[in-house]
């Protein structure tokens, strides 16, 4: 937290910017809900969900049943409990079952093991270990997120991200250390064992990565890599 970016006053207009630049979902973090364990930013959630045409996904500070039904009232489709999941498997477990197919794990890990509580606060739990728990619960997904590469721009946890998926039966987003189209390409043959999506946010912003080139090779099953340009 000591070292963000702002990349905009306005994420209201910057969500409606992706969405002209053909995003088909956005994946929101209220930050500072991570950090302080309850919704901060909820007012401004509400205003982004309202005002794009596609699905939202919103992680950060979720840590009871009535911000999830609040949250997914106002328009979110998934929730993405964490930390929660971690500190009280038994609600988390609850919530998937309340509400199938619209909630998603979020896995951060560092070194193999998963970190919670906005990242300060590090486990002995490996990521499969902590993602065999909620297995058969009805997750819509996992996103795992390698922290030591998350806005660091060196390239996502490949290996990392492909051991969790073949471990698992349940879809994985891989998250973390995208920096440009070489890395996308990176992640596109994990499709095989369930990776089906990655998240990004600062190649993006700072014009590494461009989005539509992005979407268009995850599209293509039979994208050619010598085609690609690095930006």
């Amino acid at each position: 937290m000591s070292q963000e970016t702002v990349y905009s006053d306005s994420p209201v207009e910057m969500a409606a910017h992706w969405v002209e630049c053909g995003a088909e979902r956005l994946h929101l973090v209220d930050l500072d809900g991570a950090v302080e364990g309850r919704p901060v930013n909820r007012e401004l959630v509400k205003d982004i969900v309202g005002s794009v045409p596609v699905p939202v996904e919103l992680g950060g500070g979720i840590r009871d049943m009535k911000t999830i039904e609040a949250y997914l009232s106002a328009g979110v489709r998934w929730v993405i409990l964490g930390t929660i999941a971690y500190k009280d498997p038994g609600f988390a477990a609850s919530a998937c079952e309340r509400f199938p197919g619209q909630v998603i794990l979020g896995i951060d890990a560092k070194d193999n093991c998963v970190a919670v509580e906005g990242w300060l606060e590090e486990t002995s739990v490996t990521p499969s270990e902590m993602a065999k728990q909620f297995e058969s619960r009805g997750l819509a997904a996992i996103v795992y997120t390698d922290i030591r590469r998350d806005g660091m721009s060196t390239g996502p946890n490949v290996d990392a991200t492909g051991a969790l998926a073949r471990a698992v039966s349940v879809s994985v987003i891989a998250s973390g250390g995208i920096s440009g189209i070489q890395d996308v390409l990176s992640l596109l043959p994990l499709a095989k064992y369930g990776v089906i999506g990655m998240i990004t946010g600062r190649a993006l912003y700072e014009g590494r990565l461009d989005l539509r080139q992005a979407l268009a090779l995850s599209k293509n099953e039979n994208f050619d890599k010598k085609s690609v340009t690095p930006k």
